[in-house]
């Protein structure tokens, strides 16, 4: 159901996540694309030792494939992409997560309509490549702290509907959402756009340590659209393994938790 990786943490904690139960792994794309040909190797054999499917990744673009900006290199863009989604079908993902702000921020005087066209038409040209390799490209919303541009999940589902395809799809990340005083109600908008989920805490943005009332409330809302794929826990630890099986139980807790309280909503 869940997996916590969020840089620095990655590969490093595959062994511990398989032993405490966690489904998957959901790596950093642009590490896993840097990897030499012996590296993939590297890292694919780990994953099959370890039993563990990497089935999403997140952190598409590094910084330095400028997406938007008077700098924007489109080609460039997708010759990452198409090196990523290979990589990424190799490794069985389904879903590498588009949020990357670092490439994707709009650079200081540039009209923020022409960033939006460029992300467009990046995404636009996305969207067939990974179709070729079976891969959803999700669109991240990123809160305005670390990004100025697509900040909600209103915005990137407007982006999703823009580019029209079904590889692109969204993102939904619980902690950008709490940033960003956004409700949950905007999920049933967006149900059938849903590819993937990442959840944390607000406060300090860590792993969850119990269900308070903001993560009860954004699962309920969650599985009200009928929701059941993935959902991976990004967020900051200081004790991971402790971390990583406490937060395994509160989000498995809580799903089944809502789930039950829906069937009796429904009886």
């Amino acid at each position: 159901m869940v997996d916590p990786t969020r840089d620095p943490v990655g590969i490093e904690v595959a062994e511990d996540l398989a032993a405490l139960g966690y489904d998957y792994i959901d790596l950093s794309m642009r590490d896993v694309t840097a990897l030499s040909a012996a590296g993939l190797d590297q890292l694919e054999a780990r994953l099959q030792r370890a039993g563990l499917a990497c089935e999403a990744c997140n952190n598409f673009f590094p910084a330095e494939v400028r997406l938007t900006g008077p700098a924007a290199d489109l080609p460039a863009a997708l010759r990452f992409a198409e090196k990523a989604f290979a990589a990424a079908a190799r490794l069985g993902v389904s879903v590498v997560v588009f949020g990357s702000s670092g490439a994707r921020n709009v650079p200081v005087g540039f009209p923020a309509d022409a960033a939006w066209a460029q992300l467009r038409t990046l995404l636009v040209a996305l969207a067939p490549r990974a179709e070729v390799h079976g891969i959803t490209v999700a669109i991240e919303h990123l809160n305005r702290g670390e990004s100025n541009i697509i900040n909600t999940v209103a915005e990137g589902w407007r982006m999703a509907r823009e580019v029209e395809h079904p590889r692109v799809r969204l993102l939904i990340d619980a902690y950008h959402m709490l940033v960003e005083n956004e409700s949950p109600a905007i999920l049933t908008e967006v149900a059938s756009a849903i590819a993937h989920v990442h959840i944390a805490q607000k406060t300090e943005r860590l792993f969850p340590a119990n269900a308070d009332a903001a993560l009860t409330d954004f699962f309920r809302h969650l599985l009200a659209t009928g929701y059941a794929g993935r959902c991976s826990v990004e967020a900051a630890t200081r004790d991971f393994r402790a971390d990583a099986a406490r937060a395994l139980r509160v989000c498995r807790a809580l799903a089944g938790q809502l789930k039950v309280e829906k069937l009796k909503d429904e009886s």
